[in-house]
């Protein structure tokens, strides 16, 4: 990097973290520093702080999860993330089936409910037909029930 551009870059970072700063003004007056929690501002070294709730947790149902892998597996995974719930793959087509589908899986609830499953289907050419998503959705949750007997031994 030549001089010039890298005087210009750390001019550039001196001015954005100046602004990240607190004065007077933030505390109340107060010199000590410390403000009410409800006048505190956000500053761009939040983002490195872990202030988040440790009891806030996002859950799935580990039936509907395994299911719409089962059901979906002639799609290629694209991500799969068990923590937010969500399953994205790319375009395959079904056995027997002539049009490819790519297909967006959304698990929004622990519980077994048709309410925790919410499936999206594109075509190449557009949105799937609305029977054909239902379709996938009742074949996800009746296999997410398959396993549920299984995994009970009822």
């Amino acid at each position: 990097m030549r001089p010039s551009r890298f005087a210009l870059v750390l001019t550039i970072v001196a001015v954005t973290l100046s602004g990240c700063g607190r004065d007077q003004s933030d505390t109340g007056g107060d010199p000590s520093g410390s403000a009410p929690e409800e006048e505190r501002r956000e500053t761009i070294w939040d983002l490195f702080t872990n202030i988040d709730d440790p009891n806030t947790t996002l859950e799935v149902n580990k039936y509907i999860w395994n299911a719409s892998f089962d059901i979906l597996n002639f799609l290629p995974i694209e991500s799969a993330d068990p923590f937010s719930g969500v399953i994205v793959t790319g375009y395959g087509t079904p056995p027997g089936g002539g049009r490819a589908y790519r297909a967006t899986v959304i698990v929004r609830d622990p519980a077994l409910d048709a309410r925790s499953l919410k499936v999206a289907l594109l075509t190449r050419s557009g949105p799937a037909p609305t029977e054909a998503v239902r379709t996938v959705e009742n074949a996800i949750l009746t296999r997410a029930r398959q396993l549920r007997v299984q995994d009970r031994g009822l």
